[in-house]
């Protein structure tokens, strides 16, 4: 069996290879970081913890640790819980992430291969999902995944199309609900259509239908979407088991994750 990681690695200096305009959105896409070497750092923080000097350490050295801050529970590779679409699913209070039992989140998985049939900034097509499906040659495993190529893995933190990807409408959500998958996954920064898009769309047409109807969808039909996929192209169509394993936080409606491909 091989083990293959899906998650994106989250990695400080992507803050500042964000585009400029896009500045606002660097808590989903990485944490600040305050480094502390064993050489460096650690050895004040360790001497204090001890109660001793600097001097007083075996070898001189002290821990390495990291403090993390600037970052949101929707950082990097995440599993969204049903709060975050809304207070209600299926006509029910909404579970947060540590309602959900590890076994919901390590299933079997498909991935649909949807370059060139999706557009940057424009919805996925139903037809083109079921095309992608039926070109596994295997269907949607009950209760399973399926995971979204779009092409998004050829692009990072510091380039514009990053957050210019293909999103996914309330129609396409339910189909893939409809279809008998329970999680969600895209390699693209986000489920939806990128903001700007949905904002742009609601100030033509006053239609509030438009905003953020991929996730609202969850609210009809209980699924957990995972953004921020990464290595999707190492993966077979089928035939394989996922781990979608977030953070276990308190009251949250969605934790990173490490998520790994059992193929």
């Amino acid at each position: 069996m091989q083990l293959i990681d899906l998650t994106r690695t989250l990695d400080p200096a992507d803050r500042e290879r964000l585009p400029e305009e896009l500045r606002a959105l660097a808590a989903v896409v990485a944490p600040r970081v305050t480094y502390a070497h064993p050489a460096g750092d650690g050895r004040q923080e360790f001497a204090r913890a001890m109660g001793c000097t600097v001097e007083d350490l075996p070898d001189g050295e002290g821990w390495g640790s990291e403090t993390l801050d600037g970052f949101s529970s929707h950082l990097g590779t995440h599993v969204d819980a049903p709060l975050h679409y809304g207070s209600t699913c299926e006509g029910r209070p909404a579970r947060t992430i540590t309602d959900i039992a590890v076994d919901e989140l390590w299933c079997e998985a498909i991935v649909l291969d949807l370059r060139g049939r999706c557009r940057p900034d424009t919805a996925i097509e139903v037809a083109a999902l079921r095309d992608a499906i039926e070109d596994t040659g295997a269907e949607v495993p009950p209760g399973g995944a399926v995971l979204l190529r779009t092409g998004q893995e050829g692009f990072g933190p510091g380039d514009p199309e990053f957050f210019r990807y293909p999103g996914m409408s309330r129609e396409g959500t339910l189909f893939l609900a409809d279809q008998g998958a329970k999680v969600l996954g895209s390699d693209a920064a986000g489920w939806d259509l990128p903001f700007g898009v949905m904002a742009r769309a609601f100030r033509e047409g006053r239609d509030n239908a438009v905003l953020w109807d991929g996730h609202r969808a969850g609210r009809e039909r209980e699924v957990f979407i995972v953004q921020q996929l990464a290595n999707l192209a190492t993966l077979p169509p089928a035939g394989f088991k996922v781990a979608f394993f977030p953070l276990k936080l308190a009251r949250a409606s969605a934790a990173p994750a490490r998520v790994v491909a059992f193929v």
